[in-house]
């Protein structure tokens, strides 16, 4: 019976989530399977892999056929390297100690890239957020100056501009003074009209 390690399709529309499974070739995409292995979200960055690391070595070893997807994501998890280093170990090219060496090696490096990546990732989030806040701060002052100006009463040409406290007083004394010099006009002009 030929196996196949494939993708075995689940979640809603727009939102799909997998689960790795070895299943016969001639089975259907969702239908019967052998054994799951483990289980693949594309819907998060990076993609969620979860894998039984020793099942899926043992099947792929046994002569397990994965798919192009599949094999991407068994090579980003190291079990078809772990393959590689086997075969070299099989032929007599590495000991088993060496091997074991290299892999744990591969593996440390691979581990600081996805740490790599997601820590540039929320770095990079956090820039985005402080952008949209800044521009949210201006845009907020902008308005606050728009409002303002059109809330404030225009000056006229013909009023003088606000002065200080202290030059104030000194124009209310000549306004007070003037309103008095006025009257006394107005007093003689009816005086004039009653003689008349």
């Amino acid at each position: 019976m030929a196996t196949k390690i494939r993708l075995q399709r689940h979640g809603k529309k727009g939102k799909p989530f997998y689960y790795i499974v070895v299943a016969d070739a001639r089975a259907p995409r969702d239908g019967r399977f052998i054994e799951r292995l483990g289980s693949y979200n594309p819907n998060t960055n990076p993609a969620t892999i979860d894998i039984n690391f020793d099942k899926t070595f043992t099947w792929v070893d046994n002569g397990a056929q994965p798919t192009d997807t599949c094999r991407a994501i068994l090579s980003y998890k190291g079990v078809m390297y772990k393959k590689h280093l086997q075969g070299g170990v099989k032929k007599g090219a590495l000991t088993q100690e060496q091997a074991d060496n290299k892999f744990t090696a591969w593996l440390e490096q691979k581990d600081g890239k996805i740490t790599g990546k997601k820590t540039d990732l929320v770095s990079a989030k956090e820039a985005t957020k402080k952008l949209a806040l800044e521009a949210e701060a201006k845009k907020n002052a902008d308005k606050a100056a728009a409002v303002a100006a059109k809330n404030t009463p225009a000056v006229e040409e013909g009023e003088e501009a606000p002065v200080a406290e202290g030059e104030e007083v000194a124009t209310e004394e000549v306004a007070t003074e003037a309103p008095a010099t006025e009257e006394a006009p107005a007093t003689e002009a009816s005086a004039e009209d009653k003689a008349e």
